[in-house]
């Protein structure tokens, strides 16, 4: 998966990137993870995952491309002061649940 990068604006007062981004994801078949499309916008950018949040990501009825958007920010302090907390949740990768770490 690689991701094509639409347009991307600076906006120095929240220090970061504004990126609209489109992937095409004909080997999965359905819409990527967030994980996954960070991974390959991290790439695109040639910065760490860490800095990159996914905002929005749809798929077009129809079609094996994905468009979003997504801000890559100057350091993590800074991106966790500016995104709410429900886009860092969805960005951040699933907790194993309690029962399977008990186990192991």
């Amino acid at each position: 998966m690689k991701a094509k990068l639409i347009s991307e604006r600076e906006n120095p007062l929240l220090k970061r990137r504004e990126i609209y981004f489109q992937v095409e994801h004909t080997q999965t078949g359905g819409t990527p993870p967030r994980l996954e499309v960070r991974k390959a916008i991290a790439d695109a950018l040639k910065t760490n995952i860490d800095l990159v949040y996914v905002k929005k990501l749809k798929t077009k009825t129809g079609t094996q491309v994905a468009a979003g958007i997504a801000n890559c920010y100057e350091s993590v302090e800074q991106a966790l002061l500016v995104e709410p907390e429900y886009i860092v949740k969805r960005n951040s990768p699933p907790e194993k649940p309690e029962e399977e770490e008990r186990k192991e």
